[in-house]
């Protein structure tokens, strides 16, 4: 991950995977506010395979990505004189986080495809994305090659969105109809691809603050304290515009959603009172018809 694609390669998953998270959120909420339920992974709308999209590519990106770290970046050369080369450690590190989503996304899979086998529910798989999150968030707390000065406030930002991850999935655990923890959980992956994103830009590309340059080994440098502090102060610049951005992306969406699939109120009122009193009818069982419906 310490290069620009080491970084955009796993920032583009994640900033697809929530940006379609936040859209499935807010349509279903949208659709019918009554019955909505916390997802930890969310269905396309198309039959068949199609259906699981999401969890195919949350499953495909983390093992091509894991395959990447552990194979391509150490160039197989994991090992030296019998002992696992320290030169390498960081890609055994983000090769063991990836696994961990790896894990989150065969798993969901499988309770789709063998249900009776792997009878997960969304609680349980979100507690699994909970973990994985807290495997990124012990890679970037505990790094091997220990990122200093402006990479270390990056990184450092980065721990703080990954551990708001942590938070959403496991409160989308707890509290199974929350609509903004739901919402939540798709906006702070979506802000965790952008941040991976801007991060490549800042420190691997065109975007290096005045001021500070890369050594020969890519490390980012400041040449003073005063350069530093411009630097940082650029970086909240930057996660408060992607803070932003996200924010009225949800915002579009939902505005959306509601024009496409909501309904008038009074239209809402009218199911609703028709849905309870079949409830009530259902109970009683006195209408023939109700009971039909109740079948149904």
């Amino acid at each position: 991950m310490g290069s620009f694609k080491g970084h955009v390669l796993p920032g583009t998953l994640f900033l697809a995977v929530g940006l379609w998270r936040v859209w499935s959120s807010a349509a279903r909420h949208a659709a019918d506010p009554s019955s909505f339920r916390v997802r930890a992974w969310s269905p396309a709308p198309a039959p068949g395979p199609a259906r699981l999209l999401e969890l195919y590519v949350v499953a495909g990106g983390a093992l091509a990505d894991m395959c990447v770290e552990v194979l391509y970046s150490t160039h197989l050369r994991i090992f030296a004189g019998g002992e696992v080369n320290p030169a390498h450690l960081n890609d055994l590190e983000h090769g063991g986080m990836l696994l961990m989503f790896f894990l989150f996304g065969a798993l969901a899979l499988a309770s789709q495809l063998w249900p009776r086998h792997f009878p997960l529910t969304d609680g349980a798989l979100c507690l699994v994305a909970a973990t994985a999150f807290t495997a990124e968030l012990v890679l970037f707390y505990f790094h091997s090659t220990t990122h200093m000065g402006l990479e270390g406030y990056y990184h450092y930002l980065v721990v703080l969105l990954v551990g708001l991850c942590v938070a959403a999935a496991v409160l989308g655990a707890l509290l199974p109809d929350s609509f903004p923890a739901d919402l939540a959980s798709g906006v702070l992956v979506a802000l965790q691809g952008l941040w991976f994103y801007q991060t490549a830009l800042a420190l691997y590309g065109p975007m290096l603050p005045a001021g500070c340059a890369r050594d020969a080994d890519a490390h980012v440098e400041c040449r003073s304290r005063a350069a530093q502090e411009r630097a940082e102060q650029l970086a909240i610049s930057q996660l408060f515009a992607l803070v932003l951005l996200a924010f009225l992306y949800a915002l579009g969406c939902y505005a959306v959603a509601a024009a496409r699939y909501g309904q008038p109120p009074e239209l809402a009122a009218v199911r609703h009172r028709h849905a309870a009193a079949v409830e009530l009818e259902c109970r009683q069982g006195d209408d023939a018809g109700a009971m039909e419906e109740c079948a149904i």
